[in-house]
């Protein structure tokens, strides 16, 4: 499986969420971790944030998966 990476703008355009929030969920455990790429660049991989994605949208509908 190839891992597509997302910088922050992808982040915060597919969460709705601006970055302080991303480094607060972060932090606070609630949301997938970035990874180190250089010394000032970072990324999160499309997977984790999309699987944080759906846990979300099941736990709002009560379990039920929105694919059907």
């Amino acid at each position: 499986m190839t891992e597509t990476f997302l910088r922050l703008p992808a982040v915060n355009e597919r969460t709705g969420f601006g970055r302080s929030h991303i480094y607060n969920l972060i932090k606070l455990g609630k949301f997938p971790k970035q990874i180190n790429l250089g010394p000032q660049s970072v990324a999160w991989l499309e997977s984790e944030v999309s699987e944080w994605m759906e846990q979300r949208i099941l736990e709002s509908r009560g379990g039920v998966s929105p694919r059907g």
